[in-house]
C-alpha cells in the first residue's frame, strides 16, 4: 500500500458554537492541512496520483476557506466550526474530487496550532 500526502494551509476566523471559554469569541488561525491518500498500484510513470493533481483538489477547497470567516460559510451554518467539522467539510468535498482517479481518500488532518489537530478518516 503507497500512502501520499500533501501539506498545505489556509488563514481564517471563526467562533465556536455552544463552547464556553475564550474560543466562543472571535478568533482566527493559520490552519495546516494535511491529506492523505492511499492506493495499491501505481501508473505507467510510477505515480499513486500526480500531487499537482492532489495539490489541484485541494486548493479548490481551499480557496472556499481562505481569509474568510467561518461561521458565515453555507458549509458552516448551524454548525461550530471546530477542527473536527473542518476535517470532514475537506473530507468530503475531496471524497467527491477525486473519485475520478484511482487512489483512496485515506484522512485529513487538520492542524490549528503547532501541537493541536484534528483527523478525520472515514470508518
Amino acid at each position: 500500500m503507497y500512502h501520499l500526502t500533501i501539506l498545505t494551509h489556509f488563514a481564517a476566523a471563526h467562533n465556536l458554537l455552544n463552547y464556553q471559554g475564550d474560543c466562543e469569541n472571535l478568533h482566527g488561525h493559520n490552519w495546516k492541512i494535511e491529506v492523505t491518500v492511499n492506493t495499491e498500484e501505481l501508473n505507467d510513470a510510477g505515480l499513486g496520483i500526480d500531487f499537482k493533481i492532489l495539490k489541484k483538489h485541494t486548493k479548490e477547497v481551499m480557496n472556499y476557506l481562505d481569509h474568510k470567516y467561518l461561521n458565515d460559510l453555507e458549509a458552516f451554518k448551524g454548525i461550530s466550526p471546530s477542527s473536527e467539522h473542518i476535517a470532514k467539510f475537506i473530507y468530503d468535498r475531496l471524497l467527491e474530487s477525486l473519485s475520478p482517479y484511482a487512489v483512496h481518500l485515506e484522512k485529513i488532518t487538520v492542524w490549528e496550532s503547532d501541537n493541536a489537530y484534528a483527523t478525520y478518516t472515514q470508518s
